[in-house]
């Protein structure tokens, strides 16, 4: 065991383990034997002191005022750590408050967009329908005023004896109106509805309203050798004519 303790402070693992120089296998050799034999903690003991003497023999003096200086820049940065933490947060707010602009710009413009979009079409909308009705103004002057315009009286049947109508068919304009001038009165459930029998198919052309007579033409879709019908039917008009309760009809 002696020689076992002379082979190891022979050699210099424990000057060295004092520098911190050991491997990990001599590191723990040299804790090993400095917890378990006395002489070798003594002889550490004795080279950590020496390295304390011969440290301070040779240690330089800093110079002065180094210890305020350091002092100072600890200061300084962790002021500047401050500072740059309250810039990264006023930044952080900024950049916040910045996408929340953003997204309230951007909705309002999708907003605006959609708004601009409904407008747009409602004014096309609105041009179409001025568009037809200057037409359709257009066509009834044509028809009322063209020397080639076909006049027809139209007179109810016994059902609707108080009806008068006149058609007016302009075979080289390709145009056809009529106009109602007097209906008989109905009761509340029933109403006046016209169609037109075009190259065999039954066309509707919607309810006859009492604002609709006197001067108010209303447009039958030409053909040739068409049929025009008026019918009563119940409130709010029918899918199909009620053959028996044709009223008037006018050929053209």
């Amino acid at each position: 065991m002696v020689e076992k303790i002379k082979i190891f402070l022979d050699s210099d693992i424990l000057e060295r383990y004092l520098l911190g120089s050991t491997t990990e296998m001599e590191t723990l050799q040299a804790e090993r034997y400095i917890a378990m034999y006395p002489e070798v903690r003594k002889v550490y003991d004795e080279l950590q002191e020496n390295l304390e003497i011969y440290a301070k023999l040779h240690a330089v003096q800093s110079p002065d005022g180094l210890k305020e200086k350091i002092v100072a820049r600890i200061r300084s940065e962790r002021a500047g750590r401050r500072k740059f933490f309250r810039y990264a947060m006023a930044a952080s707010i900024v950049a916040c408050m910045f996408a929340s602009a953003s997204f309230f710009f951007w909705d309002q413009n999708q907003s605006l967009q959609e708004e601009n979009t409904m407008v747009s079409n409602k004014i096309k909308l609105l041009e179409e329908d001025m568009k037809q009705q200057l037409e359709d103004v257009r066509n009834q002057f044509i028809v009322l005023n063209n020397p080639q315009t076909k006049k027809y009286n139209v007179r109810g049947n016994t059902k609707a004896k108080e009806l008068k109508a006149v058609a007016y068919i302009n075979p080289v304009k390709r145009l056809s109106y009529i106009n109602v001038k007097k209906l008989p009165n109905l009761p509340e459930d029933q109403c006046f509805q016209m169609w037109a029998e075009v190259n065999g198919e039954m066309v509707n052309l919607g309810i006859i309203e009492e604002a609709a007579t006197n001067d108010n033409l209303l447009a039958l879709p030409y053909a040739k050798n068409a049929v025009g019908y008026i019918t009563i039917e119940p409130k709010g008009g029918n899918q199909n004519p009620t053959v028996e309760n044709i009223v008037a009809n006018i050929a053209y």
